[in-house]
């Protein structure tokens, strides 16, 4: 082995540990077709159970911008220049009904503990770190009460895997070292200015490997690291407040909606300190939700009572979703308000946020319309509206499948090769979802 080429292979060792690998992704694979060039850092996923269409559609559309905002959805005004609302798509296997592992896999039931049963976010986690980025937690699993009445979560690696259930447990996952022996903004800087004086060589080294067109590319790259320089140089370009957890407060008495707020805040925090890219939150199992919301006058099981016991005008279900929907605009505001390390933005400008389901009609127990919201800055990959959008699936086959918008997720995380994800049936409609993506 010459010696450039140990060279190169001893920092390419190095920049995967700090994720200098992750800078230099557009030039590892010259030449092949490429995923979009916006894409977001982190995946979180907002996972519910199924609603009833007709309180949660809008009760008037005339076009994916104009539209009436249900009054389930209506707090999601409040960031409806981020809203992408997805309808009308089915699962592969639409009768499925309790426990079907289709909402984040694309796969029903026959596939249970099966290799190929691999939910969204597990599929996202090994794909970055196939491209390097690596976390000290690959996937962050949080949710109270998800195996209440003896129920499923929507999340899959072969078998159904468990949530995190006590926040306090949550917060020592994420940051039990951390949180003693991270390093302080001082040290994060000079090792990003490392990461940059190491990626600036590595480009460098590209450079005289490559033809003219490409050259040119790395030249353009290099640029952008030459900005990066000029806005780590002040001390303060790393703000004190953007990874500072506490631990949450006492749990003890705390219903499992209100131990879910809890662990939003962890998935907040850890997405500061960059401990992971991916997490995810579920409420209740596919089973039982109980809900205690006394300041709204809720008291009851979501499923059991706010959907089966709830008709016909199923008010108790529309002010639950109306509180979960202000759940997820608060998340989003928490991260708006924490600024990236590296000067781009906030984590929502770089964070893609995915409100998933596991039913799409809960009182019939079916898949037959699944139902997604997707939020965020994204790194500029969702299309957006000043008024908001909203996608309605209306043809019929494998090209309406819901499972594109899970493909859509994965494209939105740079991932452009699904092999190993989802329903190989699709064949040439596996391909995300068109609309989505600004392009």
């Amino acid at each position: 082995m010459s010696g450039l080429a140990s060279r190169s292979f001893g920092r390419r060792r190095f920049a995967h540990s700090v994720d200098a690998g992750f800078l230099l992704s557009p030039f590892m694979r010259l030449g092949a077709h490429a995923a979009p060039a916006r894409r977001a850092k982190r995946l979180l996923l907002f996972c519910t159970m199924g609603t009833q269409p007709e309180i949660w559609a809008p009760p008037h559309a005339v076009a994916e911008n104009d539209f009436t905002w249900s009054a389930c959805t209506e707090p999601l005004m409040a960031i409806r220049e981020h809203v992408v609302m997805i309808d009308g798509l089915p699962t592969a296997n639409p009768t499925n009904q309790h426990g079907a592992p289709d909402g984040l896999t694309g796969l029903g039931y026959q596939y249970l503990e099966t290799p190929a049963l691999v939910s969204v976010d597990q599929f996202v986690a090994d794909q970055l770190e196939l491209r390097g980025i690596r976390r000290p937690i690959p996937t962050l699993l949080l949710g109270s009460g998800t195996n209440l009445a003896g129920g499923l979560t929507m999340f899959f690696r072969n078998l159904n895997l468990a949530t995190i259930n006590s926040p306090m447990a949550a917060f020592q996952t994420a940051f039990g070292r951390t949180v003693t022996s991270g390093p302080s903004p001082e040290v994060l800087l000079r090792r990003r200015r490392s990461i940059v004086d190491l990626v600036k060589s590595e480009v460098s080294d590209l450079q005289r490997a490559v033809g003219t067109e490409e050259r040119a590319r790395l030249e353009t790259h290099l640029d952008s690291f030459r900005q990066l320089e000029k806005r780590l140089a002040p001390i303060g370009a790393v703000p004190q407040s953007r990874c500072s957890p506490n631990p949450p407060a006492d749990e003890s008495s705390l219903e499992h909606v209100q131990k879910n707020l809890l662990h939003l805040d962890v998935i907040v925090s850890a997405f500061a300190c960059d401990v992971t890219r991916v997490a995810a939150i579920e409420f209740g199992s596919d089973q039982s939700l109980p809900v205690n919301l006394p300041e709204l006058g809720l008291q009851g099981d979501q499923h059991g009572q706010f959907i089966h016991a709830g008709r016909p005008d199923y008010k108790d279900m529309i002010a639950f979703e109306r509180w979960l929907a202000g759940c997820l605009v608060d998340t989003v505001n928490k991260l708006k308000a924490i600024p990236e390390a590296d000067g781009s933005g906030t984590l929502f400008d770089n964070t893609l946020i995915a409100w998933c389901r596991d039913m799409g009609d809960a009182h019939l127990h079916n898949q037959k319309s699944m139902r997604f919201v997707l939020v965020g800055g994204a790194g500029g990959y969702l299309a957006m509206d000043p008024n908001g959008r909203y996608l309605l699936g209306t043809a019929d086959g494998p090209s309406n499948r819901h499972e594109r918008v899970l493909l859509s997720i994965c494209e939105a995380m740079g991932i452009d090769n699904f092999t190993g994800f989802g329903d190989p049936r699709l064949g040439a409609d596996k391909t995300p979802f068109p609309g989505i993506a600004a392009r």
